[in-house]
């Protein structure tokens, strides 16, 4: 039943779900739906969660073997590749997990530390390595919630203008790291495929 309800969602939107639409999509009545469901809150939890592990999963294979900014670009037309294929779903990573739901933050997490490693080359941990994998998430996440909603009606390619985008924080990521350090940053560490775990 989740996974029809993501399908749906990416069709109807996330916030557009409901109980009486997944039923029609099932050919049930809406009440049989209760059996497998608390309640439509329920089955967003659900499909947040599930559509959380698909991103994570999404976004870790592309950065695989990858380190420095070659990690981020993959990661980055990762994101926005999985975004435009499951738009509803991809709403549903936004859903901050209830107070409690382990499992929730947990693949919460999982994301969250997938970013940090797509990041490793750039920022040592600490306060500002969380500030830099906000930016990241809050400029790929924007961009990202446009297209979807068909925010960018100017002549201009927007693959081009995401590659402009992607360059920048690279650029500024770059520029942080040489001030710290008063070099470029190596490459020096690659993405493995249980980091994002």
């Amino acid at each position: 039943m989740i996974e029809a309800g993501a399908a749906l969602a990416d069709e109807v939107g996330f916030a557009n779900l409901s109980m009486g639409l997944l039923a029609e999509r099932l050919g049930v009545r809406t009440p049989s739906l209760y059996k497998h469901v608390d309640s439509l809150d329920a089955l967003r939890r659900g499909i947040a969660v599930h559509a959380a592990r698909e991103f994570r999963d999404a976004v870790g294979r592309a950065a695989v073997g990858k380190s420095g900014a070659e990690a981020v670009r993959a990661f980055a037309d990762a994101h926005r590749r999985w975004a435009l294929d499951h738009p509803g779903r991809y709403a549903a990573t936004v859903r901050a997990p209830a107070a409690g739901d382990e499992e929730h933050n947990r693949v919460n997490n999982d994301v969250m530390r997938l970013v940090y490693d797509v990041l490793a080359d750039f920022e040592e941990p600490g306060a500002h390595a969380v500030d830099a994998a906000r930016a990241l998430r809050t400029a790929l996440h924007g961009f990202a919630a446009l297209e979807i909603a068909g925010g960018f009606g100017l002549p201009r390619d927007i693959d081009r203008s995401y590659r402009f985008l992607v360059d920048t924080i690279i650029a500024g990521l770059q520029q942080g790291r040489s001030e710290e350090t008063g070099s470029e940053p190596s490459p020096s560490r690659q993405f493995h495929q249980n980091d994002s775990r």
